[in-house]
């Protein structure tokens, strides 16, 4: 297992410094589906007892990146096609509703940073980034919106989700579409046309889900 550890053995949060790890593994893909998590390894790993070890690992399933199984114990949850669709349909509900909230208070210093987001999302050549930059893209223009719980539903969900996203956009080369679409709902925010920007937000949203299902259904034997 390929975690980068720390000496915690004298931090209090050291539940809190395993759970962040694995679950930033967990969502690059560090970890992929299916991984087992030994309880042993990763206290050995941490330098630490498996007490906060069990505690990241109750975290991490009641966020849904882990699963118990019989006789395996703790492993990397693997997501489902119901899942998958689930997650999509939740995001195309609540976030035209955030950058529809969001237009209403947009500004220019926000959408400047949206669109450096953009840029370096564009230039990009490293898979590992496209993920971290979809996400401050989305989250910058999210941050006005005033719905602090509906983006926080929307964050557990993205992470949920991101390291299939991240496949999908290497195996469909969707990263010229998934650009074009993130200006396109932009532009919308600059002009301060909600509606425009809400619609674009679902069609974006639908499209991602459409291009994830056929990748998935690609992957059943």
């Amino acid at each position: 297992m390929k975690l980068h550890a720390i000496d915690i053995s004298k931090t209090e949060s050291a539940a809190t410094i395993i759970f962040r790890t694995l679950q930033k593994a967990i969502i690059t893909g560090e970890l992929s589906d299916g991984t087992p998590l030994r309880q042993d390894e990763i206290a050995k790993a941490f330098r630490t007892s498996r007490f906060p070890v069990r505690e990241a690992i109750t975290r991490l399933e009641q966020q849904g990146l882990v699963t118990s199984q019989r006789y395996k114990g703790a492993v990397v949850a693997t997501l489902s096609m119901q899942d998958a669709s689930e997650i999509f349909e939740l995001r195309a509900k609540l976030e035209p509703d955030i950058i529809r909230a969001a237009v209403a208070n947009m500004t220019q210093e926000i959408t400047d940073q949206a669109h450096a987001h953009l840029d370096a999302f564009a230039a990009c050549d490293d898979p590992m980034q496209w993920g971290p930059l979809n996400r401050q893209f989305h989250g910058t223009l999210y941050s006005v919106s005033g719905l602090p719980y509906h983006v926080e539903v929307i964050e557990s969900a993205m992470d949920r989700i991101d390291r299939y996203l991240r496949a999908q956009l290497i195996m469909s080369d969707g990263m010229a579409r998934s650009d074009q679409e993130h200006r396109d709902i932009l532009r919308a925010c600059a002009e301060r046309d909600a509606e425009k920007a809400a619609r674009l937000t679902t069609a974006h949203i639908l499209a991602a889900k459409t291009s994830l299902e056929e990748q998935l259904r690609a992957q059943i034997p």
